[in-house]
Order: structure tokens, then C-alpha cells, then sequence
């Protein structure tokens, strides 16, 4: 079935509703040229051939419905709901009515489309699932400050393959109240795009969340490179791979350079990553690594790590703070990414209460895009120019969860399993 017989079923006439089993209950108005009362298998077919059109078929649907899409349409919420629920699934991805980008889940297939159309694949490994709610945290974090910026959105509909792959399931605590209220977290984990080339090989990579204009910068960087190495015989390949990584690792540490004479201060040495190779690391040691989801989850892992106390935010005069400071710029949400923040949570419609998360949510960006890039991103590039675990992407994203992100796949518990702490419950709570 082509896009242009699929787009009548896509028509709103504004009274039957029909129920999807896909969107869990909620309902969505008729769809035109369908009987009086289509089937859910009805419904899901012209779901699922959209989503087979790729990026087309997202444009086939959002040409029909974009105002009706947005958060401020005077359509009714729970049918608006349901409409952005069944754009999800044609690009599988949670919030895509704001993105707009279409998401391979099969990496084989990207590597298809990838060699079809010459573009590198971004790669997002990640806890949880990127079209759900309760993605790790950072993984959500990239689908407010990332994917949804203009700049960046149409920078990686033009040039990329985009897949991902869930690595493992995120960890959720729900606290009952007792009264009716629920709160529910996720908990520790960390998320990282790779490039890599149509065989799937790694490229460069990106760990964890930098700010949109940094982003923006990096994959414009890495597309112009991977140019340079499709146009390279297989066998000048690693050589000039090598080059790219060394070229990199010499700006960083120019860069470490240059931002400390900014502030007036002595340069020290870059810093390393911490020693855990004798121990499996405690989510609290893992926690540090990510600062944004850190401001997140540190409440509910207070909670249930006494030995949390011990971890603090970092003090207003701290190197990297002050380091922040000189890339506040790179941090900055754009309008679409406010909007989305807004439509997820209506107190943020008032200014007054945005204002209370929106400067510190960006601060955080701000240290997050410091520290991966002089900690994490440094000692990446130093693995490629080693050659070490870079050759195939199992082996190096085995490497970044073990190394960078102290959550080894050998830990089942996410270092939240207390190893020296009583816990009154039975079988300290493990089922």
C-alpha cells in the first residue's frame, strides 16, 4: 500500500470513535474511508504502512494534522492524545509531534538505509525504550533540550540515519502516598549516541547529554568527516580515523587550556576518570556522572542509600561550574523545547514557575556538556586512536557502560543493591 492510498484512512471526520489496542484504551476520532465502525486491525494497518514509508510517512501524517497535533489546538486533549500517541508509533519515538524525526529500531535496517543513502547512522544506546514515558532520564532529557530544537531536528532529518537500542530496562521507584498520589522516578543509567558508518562500524561517539548548540556542532563536525572517510579506500580507513580522533583529542585539551587562562587561573591537568576496577560501582558512584539526572534522581536515591548523603551538588566556586559558565551559551533550550517542557507540565505555563526550573535545568546542561567532553568524550577518542573494544559497537558500548558510566552489565542491580547496609526487609527487597 502506498502513502497516497493510506492518507484517506488518516482523515479526521470529527464523530465516530474507534479504540487502538496500541494506544492502551484511548480513543481517536474516525477515520475517513473506513466503515461506520472500523476495526482496531483497520487502524493499525494504516498505522503500520506509514511506518514502514519512514520519514515520509511521518510527513504524510503531520501534513494532515499538524495543528491539531499541538498542545494549544482546540481539539479535544484526550483525542489530541491519542493522535500524538499514534505518530509515536510511526516513528518510535515518545513527543514526536515535536521532533518530527522518524527512528529505526532494527539496526540492520538502518545500516540498508544508511548505505542507500550514503548518510552516517546516530545511534542512541539507551536504558528503556525511546517512545516511552519512563525512558532513563537522560534519554528524556534529550527528547526536550535535543531532538525537538529546530536547528538540530532538521540538521538530523537531513543528514543522519537515526536507530536506537534499549541496552537494558531503566530501573522506576513509585512512591505511594497512600492517599491516592503516586510519584514515580527512574533511576541511575546514562545514554550515548554513536556514529557509526552503513556497516554499523563506530565512527565517534557522544556520551551522555550535551547542551543543543554543542550537539549541533559535534554532529556537524562528524557528518563533514564522515564525508572525507566514505570517499577513503577500506584500507586508509583506520589510518584517517585515527587522524580524525587525534586532531579531536588535541582540541580538547587545547580548549581545557583556553578556558582556564578565560577564567584567570593556572591550568591544571585534565582530570581522569575514577579507578572502580576493583570494586562493582555503587549507583551512588555512578550518579556524579551525569549531573542533570543527578539533580533528578538524588531525592528518591537519598531516600534509599543512607550513604547518599555523602553526595552533594557541586559548590558554586568548583572547577566545573566555573568551567559551565564559559559555555552557558551551548545550554540554551530554544522555543520549541520551552513549548514542550510547557505542554508536560501546565505549571510551567505560568512564567514564574518556568523560571524556578528552566535557568537550572540549563545550568545542568551546562556542566553535563563540560564534564562529558573533558572526561568522557576525551578518554573515547583515546580508545579509538588505541584501537581498543572501537571495532564493533557490542564491544565498545560494553566498554562505555562498564567504564564511563560505572553500570557494568555484569551488575543486574545497577549498583543499587546495598552491599553494607541493613535493610529490615526480607531478602534485603529482592525478587
Amino acid at each position: 500500500m502506498k502513502i497516497k492510498s493510506i492518507l484517506p484512512l488518516l482523515t479526521l471526520t470529527g464523530t465516530t470513535l474507534f479504540t487502538l489496542p496500541s494506544l492502551a484504551q484511548n480513543t481517536l476520532q474516525q477515520l475517513a474511508g473506513i466503515a461506520a465502525s472500523p476495526t482496531p486491525a483497520e487502524a493499525n494497518l494504516a498505522i503500520s504502512q506509514l511506518r514502514q514509508q519512514g520519514p515520509a510517512g511521518i510527513d504524510a501524517f503531520i501534513n494532515l494534522h499538524a495543528d491539531k497535533l499541538q498542545p494549544n489546538s482546540k481539539l479535544a486533549s484526550q483525542t489530541r492524545a491519542s493522535l500524538q500517541t499514534a505518530l509515536d508509533t510511526i516513528c518510535a519515538q515518545r513527543d514526536c509531534y515535536a521532533s518530527k524525526l522518524y527512528w529505526y529500531t532494527d539496526l540492520e535496517q538502518a545500516k540498508q538505509a544508511a548505505a542507500k543513502t550514503g548518510k552516517p547512522i546516530l545511534s542512541l544506546h539507551l536504558l528503556g525504550k525511546l517512545n516511552e514515558e519512563l525512558s532513563c532520564a537522560n534519554s528524556r532529557f534529550f527528547r526536550i533540550a535535543l531532538y525537538p530544537n529546530a536547528q538540530i531536528s532538521q540538521y538530523l532529518r537531513e543528514n543522519y540515519i537515526l536507530h536506537w537500542q534499549s541496552v537494558r530496562p531503566a530501573p522506576r521507584v513509585t512512591i505511594d502516598f497512600g492517599d491516592g498520589r503516586k510519584l514515580e522516578r527512574t533511576l541511575t543509567g546514562n545514554s550515548i549516541h554513536y556514529i557509526l558508518d552503513s556497516n554499523g562500524r563506530p565512527i565517534e561517539a557522544l556520551p551522555g547529554l550535551y547542551g543543543p548548540q554543542a550537539f549541533l556542532k559535534h554532529i556537524a563536525q562528524i557528518n563533514n568527516f564522515v564525508k572525507s572517510y566514505n570517499n577513503t579506500s577500506p584500507q586508509q580507513q583506520q589510518t584517517l580515523l585515527r587522524q580524525y580522533h587525534q586532531q579531536r583529542l588535541s582540541e580538547i585539551e587545547t580548549s581545557w587550556q583556553n578556558d582556564f587562562l578565560s577564567l584567570g587561573q593556572l591550568v591544571p591537568p585534565l582530570p581522569s576518570l575514577p579507578n572502580t576496577a576493583q570494586n562493582q560501582p555503587t549507583a551512588l558512584e555512578a550518579a556524579p556522572g551525569a549531573l542533570s539526572k543527578m539533580a533528578t534522581e538524588m531525592p528518591v536515591l537519598r531516600s534509599i542509600t543512607p550513604s547518599a548523603e555523602s553526595i552533594t551538588p557541586a559548590p558554586n566556586n568548583s572547577p566545573w561550574v566555573q568551567l559551565a559558565e564559559l559555555h552557558t551559551a551551548d545550554a540554551r533550550l530554544d522555543s520549541n523545547s520551552i513549548t514542550l517542557m510547557q505542554s508536560k507540565n501546565s505549571n510551567y505555563k505560568n512564567l514564574e514557575n518556568l523560571q524556578k526550573v528552566l535557568p537550572n535545568f540549563e545550568r545542568n546542561i551546562a556542566l553535563d556538556t563540560v564534564r562529558n567532553e573533558y572526561l568522557f568524550h576525551r578518554q573515547l577518542h583515546q580508545w579509538f586512536i588505541n584501537g581498543n573494544s572501537t571495532g564493533t559497537l557490542e564491544k565498545l558500548n560494553e566498554r562505555v557502560y562498564a567504564e564511563l558510566f560505572l553500570t557494568p552489565s555484569s551488575d543486574p542491580w545497577l549498583g543499587l543493591l546495598p552491599g553494607d547496609a541493613y535493610t529490615g526487609i526480607e531478602n534485603d527487597g529482592m525478587f
